[in-house]
């Protein structure tokens, strides 16, 4: 089993700039890939940004140049720096790990992010 808990979101003018922080516990030495997804009113939820446990990341193509997602091994955490932000980027943010031996997949419970214009 993994917890996580996330942190960091917010209400921030467009073009302003928020970080999401997402802390892992439990089974974490079994992590191989640490990720962002996000969920707007009426949409499904999408994948933001993920980063493995060699630091290979991949973004979706509307955050790419803007969000960064980084990892801290030792504090096991992962992060999301969004730049830029614009109203389509208001969304609750998830945070999500997947297990290497098992491949589950564990949810955070959701953050508000929130971008007026």
């Amino acid at each position: 089993q993994v917890q996580l808990v996330e942190s960091g979101g917010g209400l921030v003018q467009a073009g302003g700039s928020l970080r999401l922080s997402c802390a892992a516990s439990g089974s974490i030495l079994s992590i191989v890939v640490m990720g962002w997804y996000r969920q707007a009113p009426g949409k499904q939820r999408e994948l933001v940004a993920t980063v493995t446990s060699g630091s290979s990341t991949n973004y979706a193509d509307s955050v790419k140049r803007r969000f960064t997602i980084s990892r801290d091994n030792a504090k096991n955490t992962v992060f999301l720096q969004m730049d830029s932000l614009k109203p389509e980027d208001t969304a609750v943010y998830y945070c999500a790990v997947v297990l290497r031996d098992t491949g589950r997949m564990f949810w955070g419970q959701g953050t508000q992010v929130t971008v007026s214009s």
